[in-house]
């Protein structure tokens, strides 16, 4: 990996941020398996740094909270018995809270999705905010003892509960249950209804899929270990913030949100490790 040039890493980081897996990635640029895996966990690991130590004091109005599932080795159906209580193998859940007007990622977590991850999470997200603010995340019940613990009364918390239908007959692989109704549901404080939303988040959803190979559906590019799992997420998660520019916003998440001042290179990403 030292051997690389600083033009080849660039080059194997825009095509991991792109949505490559790693042997497409080594059919491309000629890299090794394996040097590709050690520049993404080691970028992974700086980008990770970076971002917990620079993604504070924000001026948040309205976030949106969600979890994202995937999972790390094989599927828990496939989990061998002596393992089924491991993290780092089975079903890896990436909680994730996005700033609805900046469209920063400001918080996330891969984890279980279990009491102890949501209080994590939700005391994070806190600890990243400079006032109050309206939340809203769906109806997983975990959420109201986390938030409950994490902001107390200095919050409008509402939660979105989805109402589903029966599984689409003979697609029940493929192809989710219809959403039949929405309730607003408002648990704290006074939240806005006209911004009782998930969609921002749900949105995040789909970029994360597309972004990062390993979360494709149906396919064999998932994780192999949980952590170039994290790392591939990390990376994600800078680049979004910092290098793309939002449709919408004409900017980066992070310049909309005050903490960065120019679009990131590929490059800045790159020289990120010391």
């Amino acid at each position: 990996m030292n051997q690389l040039s600083t033009e080849k890493r660039g080059q194997i980081v825009a095509a991991l941020v792109e949505g490559n897996s790693i042997r497409s990635i080594v059919r491309m640029k000629g890299a090794s398996k394996s040097t590709i895996a050690k520049l993404l966990v080691e970028l992974g690991a700086a980008c990770s740094d970076y971002l917990d130590k620079n993604i504070v004091n924000l001026n948040s109005k309205r976030i949106q909270c969600d979890e994202i599932w995937s999972f790390v080795g094989a599927k828990d159906k496939n989990v061998p018995a002596a393992r089924k209580d491991e993290f780092g193998i089975g079903s890896a859940w990436t909680w994730v809270a996005i700033d609805a007007d900046s469209k920063l990622i400001c918080s996330w977590l891969v984890g279980k999705r279990d009491p102890g991850c949501a209080t994590e999470f939700i005391q994070d997200l806190a600890g990243r905010l400079r006032n109050r603010v309206q939340l809203t995340t769906d109806g997983l019940k975990m959420y109201l003892t986390a938030v409950a613990d994490g902001f107390g009364e200095n919050i409008d918390y509402a939660m979105l509960v989805k109402v589903y239908g029966n599984d689409p007959e003979g697609e029940k692989r493929y192809s989710p249950a219809i959403c039949t109704d929405c309730k607003k549901e408002a648990k704290v404080g006074s939240p806005d209804e006209k911004h009782i939303s998930t969609s921002y988040i749900e949105r995040q959803n789909l970029t994360m899929r597309m972004g990062i190979r390993r979360f494709t559906r149906l396919t064999n590019a998932f994780s192999k270990k949980i952590e170039n799992h994290i790392a591939a997420i990390a990376l994600h998660y800078m680049y979004y913030n910092y290098c793309r520019i939002h449709q919408t916003l004409r900017v980066t998440p992070a310049m909309q949100a005050g903490i960065a001042d120019h679009v990131w290179s590929i490059q800045e990403i790159v020289s990120l490790p010391k």
